[in-house]
């Protein structure tokens, strides 16, 4: 632990620590997937400021919305103790009410109708352990596999994207490798307004070393991020994967790629008709590529050729490239291929692997990498890399967690949609939503109710919000501080958030919450041996504890992340012993030799030193695929009645469905209200000024907005953030999905705008 001095010349440096302080409780950003460390500042019973960590990769440096971190623990919409509702009025009642309530109908659920009649709907911001916790109960103790989370939503198609590249989920590198890179390919992201701290770090390392530093940034948005860019790409939505195809094809035909690299670690891969995955070879690769030349690509995308051309020069001919990207790739129809497109890009160079070299897809939650895709919370998956396809990951997690053999269902589970096309339907009778706001987050809203008859609980930490209002059973959580556990942010660094000060009013941790109801349950319906076994926790440590051995030996293992450990600035997994100091980089010579690699001895570990040990296919040694993905158009393109693209996002000053942020007074004074952003040129034409009030619609729905003509948006395009309550952007947006990740296509669909005078 730092001492008082170190953390309050941090907090002054961040201009955070107004306010005086007794003690300085060490701590991570509530908000993105970056996982920025940061102290919180205690005085008295409460948090009053924070201050970066300069010790933690972060090096003290928090963006505003962290540095506001101390106003979400007192904001009025607090909720603090049960509420249900009785006669459509909410009613004050007590825990051990709320949890009778809870257990009871749940229980009823279930030996009428079975245990697929009940879901649970998770979230990338609850702690590693409340996540691992509620996905033993439910793929374990009741052998139901109806449980998802919000991740679904936006990391999904990375998830897949990731497992059809290399054979198995997360990023191979870290943020050190901004401080290598000297060539950074930012697609489908903002990341000065979403991740503003690792945008800083490209920033400084663009302004310290301007004419060696490349920097190429495709967006349909001229937004903040592109004023670093060397290159901007202002392409069409919906048109990557013809640039992405194209650059591959500039780099094949000009010989820019590593042939040594490609020939000893990668396969190429295709769809066939019937939809098998077939493998097929290079020269099938060459004739694929010969339809996207960049000329091609410049007419679908509205790009110069001579961009794209230079833009997949300077990726193949850098020291190291390193991509980023978040939701302008992942929420697509075909966001599993557009991650695979850019995974090809570094395979053919062989940028991968080394410092500065590395594919990277940044989380939009703080836990959406380490509580969801690492702990297996989706409805297709099991902790730590394993499938519940597989019988032997099956039996695996049975004889682990104590339960029957056949207990865990081989099917997977509802997507996140198709869990709440169930409910609105009544398939599903009783839903948990944990930490997440669906009826505000879900794309095309309006399809989506609460069925009649069905029971909905709701544990938040404010109220009210779209979700919480509509629940019967509204469960007041601790928030952040408040509670223990651990995070892990988007370089697979696992972080500890040690308690700091005592929930408000009567809100209990969402963990503690879920094993005394996991107890309460399984007794109900007659497992009420298991309910004590499986569940004995005492604390959070216990749980982090079985989380390390249920991780041991798979190519995750976190055995030597102890809690002590994780207390300093995090760890990067995997970490297979306690002296060991974590795993920046993936597939590495170390790899190699840790998970068995019989040619081991015969890599350069100056050079191709890359091992894909996930990768599933009959080669003895895991290699990557390079996969022949042809474009294909979103489901939905502008047409005559609707002419225009939506595509949605966030700002900096807030996040999410702004529960938190909204109520911050310096946030909302910055940007107090919902806005369309509109090109001049089609503002012109429509005769629309900023200020002008405009309808928006869809064919699923519309709303009256205000208008902000900007240039911004290239013509043809326009943006509405996704934060207010009030403008419920989300009712017009599709809910077609990605057929691998089951991801929606939030980024594109087609409206029309009319100008209103109402």
């Amino acid at each position: 632990m730092k001492t008082l001095d170190f953390a309050a010349e941090a907090a002054q440096s961040n201009n955070t620590a107004a306010a005086p302080v007794d003690r300085w409780v060490r701590s991570v950003c509530r908000f993105c997937g970056s996982g920025c460390g940061l102290y919180a500042g205690v005085f008295g019973a409460g948090v009053v400021s924070v201050a970066g960590d300069k010790e933690n990769w972060n090096k003290g440096s928090l963006c505003i919305k962290g540095e506001s971190l101390p106003f979400i623990l007192s904001l009025p919409t607090r909720m603090q103790y049960p509420l249900f509702r009785r006669n459509d009025t909410f009613h004050r009642i007590s825990w051990e009410e709320a949890m009778e309530i809870m257990a009871e109908r749940f229980a009823d659920s279930i030996k009428q109708h079975g245990a697929n009649s009940v879901a649970f709907y998770g979230s990338g911001q609850s702690y590693t352990e409340e996540s691992y916790v509620i996905n033993k109960l439910f793929k374990g103790g009741l052998g139901t596999n109806t449980i998802d989370g919000n991740p679904r939503l936006c990391m999904s198609s990375a998830a897949a994207g990731y497992i059809t590249s290399f054979g198995k989920d997360e990023p191979m590198g870290t943020y050190d490798d901004i401080n290598h890179a000297d060539c950074f390919f930012i697609i489908g992201s903002n990341m000065a307004e979403c991740h503003p701290v690792l945008y800083g770090m490209i920033a400084e390392r663009k302004a310290g070393n301007s004419s060696d530093i490349k920097v190429i940034v495709a967006d349909p948005r001229r937004t903040a991020t592109t004023s670093i860019a060397d290159l901007h790409l202002s392409l069409i939505p919906g048109s990557d994967a013809l640039i992405l195809n194209a650059m591959a094809n500039v780099i094949v035909k000009e010989r820019l790629y590593n042939q040594a690299f490609i020939t000893r670690h990668t396969v190429f891969k295709r769809l066939a008709s019937d939809g098998r995955v077939e493998t097929t070879g290079w020269d099938d690769y060459v004739r694929f590529l010969d339809e996207y030349t960049p000329e091609t690509a410049a007419k679908g995308s509205g790009c110069l050729k001579e961009d794209i051309i230079k833009a997949a020069r300077w990726f193949a001919e850098s020291k190291a490239a390193m991509s980023l990207w978040t939701m302008g790739l992942n929420q697509r129809t075909s966001g599993t291929g557009l991650n695979n497109l850019v995974h090809n890009l570094h395979l053919l160079t062989g940028h991968i692997a080394r410092p500065g070299a590395t594919p990277f897809s940044l989380s939009g939650q703080p836990n959406a990498c380490g509580g969801v895709r690492d702990a297996g919370l989706l409805s297709h998956l099991l902790p730590f890399g394993r499938s519940m396809t597989k019988e032997e990951d099956r039996r695996d997690m049975e004889r682990f967690w104590n339960v029957p053999a056949g207990r865990i269902d081989p099917k997977p589970g509802p997507a996140a949609l198709d869990i709440f096309r169930m409910f609105t339907g009544g398939a599903i009778k009783c839903l948990w939503v944990v930490c997440t706001n669906p009826w505000q987050s879900l794309p095309s809203l309006s399809s989506y109710k609460k069925g009649k008859g069905t029971f909905l609980v709701v544990s938040e930490a404010f109220h009210p919000t779209k979700t919480s209002e509509i629940a019967d059973l509204v469960l007041p959580s601790a928030l952040w501080v408040e509670k223990d556990g651990t995070f892990g942010n988007s370089d697979r660094r696992y972080q500890y958030l040690e308690r700091a000060v005592e929930p408000i009013g009567e809100a209990r941790p969402d963990m503690d919450v879920m094993i005394e109801f996991s107890r309460k349950l399984l007794h109900l319906i007659g497992q009420g041996d298991e309910a004590e076994r499986l569940f004995s926790y005492k604390n959070s440590q216990e749980v982090w504890d079985e989380i390390r051995e249920c991780s041991k030996g798979t190519v995750y293992d976190f055995s030597g992340m102890t809690r002590e450990r994780l207390k300093q600035s995090g760890i990067q997994w995997p970490c297979p012993s306690e002296d060991h100091p974590g795993a920046p980089r993936r597939y590495t010579a170390w790899f190699a030799a840790k998970y068995g690699d019989p040619m081991v001895g015969d890599f350069d570990p100056h050079a191709m030193n890359t091992y894909f040990y996930g990768a599933n296919n009959d080669d003895r040694r895991g290699r990557a695929s390079i996969w022949l993905r042809p474009w294909a158009p979103p489901y939905e393109q502008p047409d005559k009645e609707y002419p225009f693209v939506l595509t949605t996002g966030r700002v900096l000053e807030h996040w999410h469905t702004g529960a938190m942020t909204l109520g911050i007074h310096e946030l909302r004074r910055r940007a107090p209200a919902a806005y369309i952003e509109i090109n001049p040129k089609d503002a012109a034409r429509l005769g629309i000024r900023s200020g002008n009030r405009v309808k928006v619609s869809s064919r699923r729905g519309s709303l009256v907005i205000e208008a902000k003509v900007a240039d911004v948006p290239r013509d043809g395009v326009v943006f509405v953030p996704m934060h207010y309550p009030d403008k419920l952007i989300n009712t017009l947006t599709t809910d077609a999905c990605d057929p691998i990740s089951k991801e929606p296509e939030f980024k594109i669909c087609a409206v029309k705008i009319e100008k209103t005078f109402s």
